[in-house]
């Protein structure tokens, strides 16, 4: 999915008007927050606590911190502290925050990390009205439609960060291993095409995993079959042929699924795959800066390749191998929103603000301090100081804000906004594109098929677990209340159609 330059997962990544993108990117300084200074009350200046996603080694985070707050306290009288928590901690200490009396603002939400679950607790703030008192500039950067698609039972519990919403699918790979064993890209048409590949690289780079994965909730099957599915990001069934239908199905039945896993295990135990891939907390990205990896699997976007070779400090080189598409969590998957446990939902609001208007504050968090972490070159261009070979500070900055008003690496094209743009507006759109469901209904049923996938897809889909225990699986899931679940799921999907003009 996944990481700090620019924007992914991964991440893994809508449909924006154009009007919106452009005044998105022209804004400035936000008047909003500058005449939201007063407002705590006692007038003493509020700290939001922001929790966010941690994909790197953020040795600086405090140095950001500190100069953001210089900004923020002259705007709104707020100031933040920053709370990476990294991806493999992240379910189990934000529950924990949310469940205790935890200091928490803003949070990084997302329909990939119990977001519905989250609204269904009451752990997540309404933002309607929040939105229309203080967060004028988060509404005109964004448009309503976006926020529109982060609605559940009608309100508004997070906005979505603005970045690249559609995602293609595909490999990359390291350039200058594809370059020595003269691998001809051109021939790559399928995923089943990278078998001699990996054949050539397990004889000739002994000790490098020719495959490994994106991350440790994708893997390599997992972006084979994504492009195939909506699955409204809980994985308890979807839509396929998302552009066309709207009937929800267990699509862990289906052949083609099987036919994926059977090839995936097939590399498995061909030694193409990484032997500890369904154990490894590890990063695609940073097992191929390590030198322990030729390639993985990734959702993609304009600009990939130089974002990807700017994480791994070496040249990587991509091949897609699916159209682009929007699903339902193109809205959802990464969003901000204010927590129950908030001492000043005014404060919080007002500084999300910032993060979708204020060019100077986004830039600080997405990028770090010019002249420490990076130096402008020419126009929005910006490189790595003289001597420098790696940033102390890398934020993986499509999770947070307004990211169309931050500067661009140099290497990448310096109309990349533009390009994600029109990436956006050309993907194919999933029927479902913008719902979102309430899962209070059968929560006991998903918390119970939740464990089943817990214990079988990421060894399934990562090749180490034989593609015959997928019969026991499907059963599982069945005992576990998976039918209840997708029958409530197209209910409720049913109903959103007749009012979403779809």
């Amino acid at each position: 999915m996944v990481k700090s330059w620019k924007a992914a997962s991964a991440a893994l990544s809508l449909v924006l008007a154009a009007s919106t993108i452009l005044s998105a990117c022209g804004g400035d300084k936000s008047k909003e927050g500058e005449s939201g200074a007063a407002g705590t009350g006692d007038g003493k200046t509020y700290e939001v606590a922001m929790a966010y996603i941690q994909l790197n080694d953020m040795p600086d985070v405090n140095l950001i911190q500190e100069e953001i707050n210089k900004l923020s306290k002259a705007k709104i009288n707020a100031m933040v502290k920053l709370i990476p928590i990294s991806i493999a901690n992240w379910t189990q200490q934000t529950n924990l925050m949310l469940a205790g009396n935890e200091k928490l603002d803003l949070m990084v939400s997302s329909s990939l990390f119990n977001y519905a679950s989250q609204v269904a607790k009451g752990q997540l703030e309404p933002l309607d009205e929040l939105l229309n008192q203080y967060g004028k500039g988060v509404i005109e950067a964004v448009g309503q439609d976006v926020l529109n698609g982060s609605k559940v039972d009608g309100r508004i519990y997070g906005v979505a960060s603005l970045r690249d919403m559609g995602a293609d699918y595909g490999v990359i790979m390291r350039k200058d291993l594809v370059d020595k064993h003269n691998i001809d890209l051109s021939k790559i048409k399928t995923w089943a095409d990278l078998e001699p590949v990996y054949q050539m690289i397990k004889d000739k780079e002994p000790g490098l995993a020719p495959l490994v994965q994106q991350t440790n909730t994708a893997m390599p099957a997992t972006n084979i079959f994504n492009v195939n599915v909506d699955s409204i990001g809980d994985n308890l069934g979807g839509l396929l042929d998302p552009g066309n239908s709207t009937k929800f199905v267990n699509y862990f039945e289906v052949p083609a699924y099987k036919e994926t896993l059977d090839m995936v295990n097939k590399w498995y135990k061909a030694g193409y795959i990484m032997k500890d891939i369904a154990t490894s907390q590890e990063i695609g990205v940073n097992l191929v800066k390590a030198g322990k990896a030729f390639s993985y699997f990734s959702n993609m976007k304009p600009g990939f390749e130089q974002q990807e070779s700017n994480l791994a400090g070496m040249p990587l080189v991509a091949v897609r191998l699916s159209p682009a598409i929007q699903k339902a969590d193109a809205i959802s998957s990464f969003m901000m929103s204010v927590t129950k446990n908030s001492e000043n939902k005014q404060k919080a609001m007002e500084f999300m603000n910032l993060l979708y208007t204020d060019k100077d504050i986004m830039n600080l968090l997405a990028l770090g301090i010019e002249g420490k972490h990076y130096v402008k070159t020419t126009g929005n261009h910006i490189k790595l100081p003289d001597g420098v070979k790696q940033s102390g500070y890398q934020f993986n900055q499509w999770e947070i804000g307004n990211n169309f008003l931050t500067y661009v690496w140099e290497g990448t094209d310096p109309k990349i906004w533009e390009l994600t743009k029109a990436h956006n507006q050309n993907a194919v759109k999933s029927k479902a594109l913008g719902f979102s469901w309430n899962v209070d209904p059968v929560k006991t049923e998903i918390a119970a098929a939740t464990n089943v996938l817990n214990q079988y897809k990421a060894g399934l889909e990562s090749g180490t677990l034989d593609p015959a225990l997928l019969g026991e699986f499907n059963t599982k899931l069945k005992a576990a209340g998976l039918d209840k679940i997708i029958a409530e799921k197209q209910k409720q999907f049913d109903a959103w159609l007749k009012t979403a003009g779809k």
